[in-house]
C-alpha cells in the first residue's frame, strides 16, 4: 500500500500542471482569476460529492457536526494559496514565486514530520529527512535560476512578499494534515474531499465578493465560457485528485515524502508543458539548470523516502 502512493502522488502532482493550464483558460474566459478559481473549486466539490454518493459514503457527512471545528476548515488553505499567487506573480514573478512556494511546502512538511504536528506521526529529524529536504530546496533554487536566467536575485529584496510566498506554500501541507484528521473523524476520503472543496469554494466566493466591492474592479463575465476548450474545466478534476491524494498519503508515507512527490510530479509535468506549449500556454526553453533542479527534486524525495 505504501509503495502504491509513490506513483499516485507523482501523478497527482503532475495534474497540477493541467490545473494551471485549465485555470488560465477559464480566467481568460471569465475575465477574473478569482471567479475562475471559484468555478473550478465548485466543479471539484460536485465531483467529490458525486464520488461519495456513488461509493455509498455520502452518509459520513452526517458525522460532521460532531467533529472538532478546525478539522473541517482545511479548505481555506486553497483560497489563501490562490489569492497569494495572484498577488505575488506580478511582484516576484511566477518562477520565483513557485520556487518559494516549494520551499514553504518542504519546510512545513519537515516540521510536521519532525515534531509530529496535527496528527502526523512523529518521525524526528532524521539525517535522511533533513538531507532530502535540503536537496529538494536546492532543486527548487536551481529551477528558479534556470528558468529566470539568473535574474531572480533582485526580487529577493522584497522581504514581505517573500514571507507571504513561503507562508502560502506552507499552508498546503498543513491543509493535507488537517484533512487527514477529518478523514480520521469521518472515515470516508471522498466525503472529506467534498467538505474541503466546499469550504474552499465558500472562501473564494467571499474573496470574489470583496473584490467586487472595491471601486473600478472589472465584473466577471460568462460570455467567453462557451468558446473555451472543453479541457478548461479540468482544473476542478485535477484539484480534487491532488487534495484527496495528499491527505490520504500523508498518514501513510509522511508529509515530506507526500509533498515532495507531488512537487516533483508537478515540476516534471511543467517541463513538458513549457517545452511544447501544452494547454495553449507559451512555449519556454527548458534550460539544463532547470532539468538539473528537477533531478535534484526527485533525488531529494528518494532520500527522504528511502532513508
Amino acid at each position: 500500500m505504501e509503495t502504491l502512493f509513490i506513483p499516485i502522488s507523482l501523478l497527482a502532482g503532475g495534474l497540477l500542471a493541467v490545473q494551471a493550464g485549465a485555470n488560465a483558460q477559464l480566467a481568460k474566459a471569465t475575465g477574473s482569476p478569482f471567479a475562475a478559481t471559484t468555478l473550478q473549486l465548485s466543479v471539484g466539490t460536485a465531483i467529490l460529492l458525486a464520488a461519495a454518493l456513488l461509493t455509498g459514503t455520502i452518509s459520513a457527512l452526517s458525522a460532521l457536526p460532531g467533529v472538532v471545528w478546525w478539522h473541517a476548515v482545511g479548505g481555506t488553505a486553497s483560497a489563501v494559496y490562490v489569492v497569494s499567487t495572484i498577488l505575488l506573480f506580478p511582484r516576484l514573478g511566477a518562477v520565483v514565486s513557485v520556487g518559494l512556494f516549494i520551499a514553504g511546502q518542504m519546510l512545513a512538511s519537515l516540521a510536521l514530520d519532525g515534531f509530529g504536528l496535527l496528527g502526523v506521526p512523529a518521525a524526528g529529524f532524521a539525517p535522511a529527512a533533513v538531507a532530502g529536504t535540503v536537496l529538494v530546496l536546492a532543486g527548487a533554487a536551481a529551477i528558479v535560476l534556470g528558468q529566470s536566467g539568473g535574474s531572480a536575485v533582485p526580487a529577493l529584496s522584497r522581504a514581505g512578499w517573500i514571507t507571504l510566498a513561503l507562508a502560502a506554500g506552507a499552508v498546503l501541507p498543513v491543509q493535507g494534515a488537517v484533512n487527514a484528521l477529518l478523514r480520521r473523524d469521518l472515515g470516508a476520503p471522498f466525503a472529506v474531499g467534498a467538505v474541503s472543496f466546499l469550504v474552499a469554494t465558500a472562501a473564494m466566493a467571499a474573496v470574489v465578493l470583496m473584490v467586487l466591492a472595491l471601486p473600478k474592479q472589472p465584473r466577471p463575465k460568462l460570455e467567453g465560457v462557451g468558446a473555451m476548450p472543453w479541457w478548461g474545466w479540468l482544473g476542478g478534476v485535477a484539484g480534487a485528485t491532488y487534495v484527496t491524494t495528499v491527505f490520504t498519503a500523508i498518514p501513510v508515507i509522511g508529509a515530506a515524502a507526500a509533498v515532495g512527490l507531488t512537487v516533483a510530479g508537478q515540476q516534471v509535468a511543467s517541463v513538458f508543458v513549457d517545452r511544447y506549449g501544452w494547454f495553449r500556454l507559451p512555449r519556454r526553453p527548458v534550460s539544463a539548470l532547470r532539468l538539473a533542479g528537477v533531478a535534484a527534486l526527485l533525488a531529494g524525495v528518494a532520500v527522504i523516502k528511502l532513508g
